[in-house]
């Protein structure tokens, strides 16, 4: 069984950054893919961000240039800089993995980007 425990979610200014991590546990980690999906309130979750086992990695046209999504096989972790935060960035960010067909869900982190 693979848990996913996500950290680093906040209260961030306009403009500012925060840097979310996810750490797994198992032994699968180095050889699954890993994503970031958000929700913001009344909205369908969407895909952030993910990160091949290979260290391909695909975003979001809305966060191209300002996310960042990197991975440590070392620590079973991976994490998601985000830079120049904007309101709409505002929502619950989950760290899933994805292996041999299965999908595996942390519990999510808030971030909030207001004045």
């Amino acid at each position: 069984q693979v848990q996913l425990v996500e950290s680093g979610g906040g209260l961030v200014q306009p403009g500012g950054s925060l840097r979310l991590s996810c750490a797994a546990s198992g032994s699968i980690f180095s050889m699954s893919t890993m994503g970031w999906h958000r929700q913001a309130p009344g909205k369908q979750r969407e895909l952030v961000a993910y990160i091949s086992s290979g260290g391909y990695t695909t975003y979001a046209d809305s966060v191209k240039g300002r996310f960042t999504i990197s991975r440590d096989n070392a620590k079973n972790t991976v994490y998601l800089q985000m830079n120049s935060l904007k309101p709409e960035d505002t929502a619950a960010f989950y760290c899933n993995l994805w292996y041999a067909g299965t999908t595996y869900w942390g519990q999510g982190t808030q971030v909030t980007v207001s004045s």
